[in-house]
């Protein structure tokens, strides 16, 4: 069997072959507090959908939206003071 494929690499590589740019990792860095807090909150929604939620419940929905909420103040106060093409 003969496989049939392009020669020439320019032809075959795509854009989303590339490893990410050192941009794109600080900025992965910077909302990573931002995700896991989502995560954490995402975490204690899927724990109370199958009962009822009790008190302990009610209490670690209630931390994981301030930390998600805290978290997206600080990513937005940061955003906020950082003027494009100036260093960080």
């Amino acid at each position: 069997m003969k496989h049939i494929g392009a020669d020439q690499a320019g032809v075959t590589a795509d854009a989303y072959d590339r490893e990410p740019t050192v941009a794109e990792l600080d900025a992965i860095e910077l909302e990573s507090p931002l995700i896991v807090a989502e995560v954490e909150l995402l975490d204690v929604q899927i724990t109370t959908l199958d009962r009822v939620p009790n008190e302990m419940d009610a209490r670690r929905l209630r931390r994981a939206r301030n930390r998600v909420l805290a978290a997206r103040r600080v990513l937005a106060n940061h955003t906020a003071t950082v003027v494009p093409g100036d260093a960080a």
